[in-house]
């Protein structure tokens, strides 16, 4: 996957840079697992606006990704690599022996034609292949891992993430989260061999504000040019910061705060990511 510049021509292009899209084999993704995807704007079921700043973007349908990789020890053929416009990685078509096809998260150096599975026993340790922790080797780089046995991937979906296996104690494995959380998860979980794809994602420069109202982004905020009487960091001659800890327009704390309150799983975190 590369990345590509545009010529100055308008202010919105300096500076900005898209997809090459040179890793795609196909623009028509396969319409048997589409389904529509209602909009939100943020709003929950009440209507009420529960996540600020959304709204608008582009139309667009939803691919039905297999997180849960159950379909065991049937082999599966990559067919085609495609855009997924409902997450930063790349989606991989997968037609299995029995002529069933389902989507799966594509990893960084799986191609056309390259055979995946996804078992319970031994198999290959290969990019898309799916297997139980206790099955993979210390040391291996992970993506799409099961919390819980058979709830499906949970960790590690975004493109160029990644977690490592870093050893095996009894029952449950110790993983390094790709914020560098080191966390206990049964051996029993599933897990998919690789780095995910379209690395250099991070890299990528919107360039212009229209292009964030594509993603469904509205403009956000500050509080410190508000008034008082809008937000708690508003209001004085100029600009000014300090005197308050940064806060929410509902004045609770917004940096350093914890909020974590499930003592329940407290036991399963090693070490914090910070």
């Amino acid at each position: 996957m590369g990345i590509k510049k545009y010529n100055p021509i308008t202010p919105g292009q300096r500076g900005k840079t898209g997809y090459t899209f040179d890793e795609l084999t196909t623009n028509k993704p396969y319409k048997k697992l589409l389904v529509t995807l209602k909009k939100s704007g943020g709003r929950n079921s009440l209507g009420r606006i529960t996540i600020r700043f959304r709204g608008g973007g582009h139309k667009r349908k939803y691919r039905i990704i297999d997180f849960k990789r159950n379909k065991y020890d049937v082999k599966g053929i990559v067919e085609t690599i495609e855009y997924d416009p409902n997450r930063t990685c790349r989606i991989a078509l997968i037609k299995y022996e029995d002529g069933e096809r389902r989507y799966i998260l594509a990893p960084n150096g799986i191609n056309v034609d390259d055979t995946v599975v996804s078992t319970d026993g031994e198999a290959e340790i290969l990019p898309g292949n799916a297997l139980l922790l206790k099955n993979i080797p210390v040391g291996t780089v992970i993506h799409n891992i099961e919390f819980n046995k058979g709830r499906g991937g949970q960790i590690a979906r975004t493109a160029g993430s990644a977690a490592t296996l870093m050893a095996k104690e009894g029952t449950y494995a110790l993983i390094k989260m790709p914020s560098g959380e080191l966390r206990k998860i049964h051996v029993n979980c599933r897990a998919t061999i690789g780095q995910l794809g379209n690395v250099e994602h991070g890299n990528i420069k919107v360039g212009k504000a229209g292009r964030s109202r594509w993603l469904g982004k509205r403009p956000h905020v500050r509080g410190t040019v508000m008034n008082p009487i809008d937000h708690p960091h508003g209001g004085g001659e100029g600009k000014t910061k300090g005197g308050r800890i940064p806060v929410t327009p509902w004045g609770k704390p917004t940096k350093g705060y914890k909020t974590r309150k499930n003592k329940r799983t407290q036991k399963f975190i090693v070490k914090r990511r910070k």
